[in-house]
């Protein structure tokens, strides 16, 4: 009886190329349909041909906006759990609060302008504006100290389970990030993408700036890590995010929260909730659901001694 012998052991195949190229793995023949290759050209050419996750006009079609919206959080969340990010202290404020040096800067080309042209009135305006830019330029240092202070917590400027997060943008979210720049910490920045190009501030940490498309999204991940709200003087944007925080807590839809409003002569004026309540529109308690302060070390004491009072790690 004839017994078949036995195959050598085969050498692992080439993970890509193959001895034998497979059927489609060139064009069709030309001897076989002179115009083949015109027309396979034509259907690679066309956008059905893209994959999908390179297929821009795609991905930008009303169809796809969920997944959109997925990315736009995963993105994030991923790059901050990379980072070991579990709590944040978030703050906001104006794009438009002065360092004290540019405000003074900024004050005294308006006076010499005015002293130029005294009966303009535009360059009078200009001055009185300038006037409340140094009035509240402090506040950029406030600002800058709490992303120091916060930066320096836990086990110091390496350790990441608590950080800074802000807007990503200039002016009071530039001085929190350029707080902790200055101790060597870690710090968030949540960009948003807008018709007119902008700037990421330089202190935010590379790989902790994110750039959203939905301002939704960018809002949730504000909040879901927040162990505390910090509101700098600001304007529309500042609003927007304080008194959707506000909301939020109000509501009970995230648990309670430091809520810091930084100057209080300022937030009175913006925010007369005084007013509400003596019209019925919120209730005694809301107004416990927000404190005042003037110093950075102020935000910071009273932020900790509501999480020991709470009974909540920071």
């Amino acid at each position: 009886m004839m017994t078949r012998r036995r195959r050598p052991f085969p050498a692992p195949p080439n993970p890509v190329d193959r001895r034998e190229p497979l059927p489609w793995a060139h064009p069709k023949l030309a001897a076989e349909d002179a115009t083949a290759a015109a027309r396979q050209q034509t259907v690679m050419s066309n956008p059905s041909y893209i994959e999908p996750d390179r297929d821009l006009d795609f991905l930008h079609t009303d169809a796809t906006r969920g997944t959109r919206l997925q990315l736009d959080y995963l993105k994030a969340e991923q790059g901050m759990a990379a980072y070991g990010i579990e709590r944040t202290i978030v703050v906001f404020g104006s794009t438009r609060l002065r360092e004290p040096e540019t405000a003074r800067r900024e004050l005294e080309a308006a006076r010499h302008e005015l002293s130029a042209h005294p009966e303009d009135e535009a360059k009078l305006r200009y001055l009185h504006l300038a006037e409340r830019r140094m009035e509240l330029s402090h506040y950029y240092d406030v600002g800058r100290e709490l992303g120091r202070l916060v930066g320096q917590s836990g086990e110091g400027p390496h350790d990441s389970r608590l950080v800074i997060m802000t807007g990503g943008g200039p002016g009071g979210m530039e001085a929190a990030n350029r707080g902790a720049f200055d101790v060597g910490a870690h710090s968030v920045g949540l960009n948003i993408t807008l018709p007119r190009e902008q700037f990421p501030n330089p202190y935010v940490t590379p790989g902790l700036c994110f750039q959203f498309h939905y301002f939704a999204l960018r809002k949730l991940h504000f909040m879901k890590r927040a162990a505390a709200l910090v509101a700098l003087p600001g304007g529309f944007g500042t609003l927007d995010e304080l008194l959707g925080a506000l909301t939020l807590v109000q509501t009970r839809k995230v648990a309670p929260m430091p809520i810091v409003l930084v100057g209080e002569a300022f937030w009175r004026s913006v925010l007369n909730t005084d007013f509400l309540l003596e019209h019925g529109h919120i209730d005694g308690e809301d107004i416990d659901l927000f404190w005042y302060a003037e110093t950075a070390q102020e935000v910071w004491d009273s932020v900790n001694h509501w999480h020991q009072a709470n009974g909540s790690d920071l």
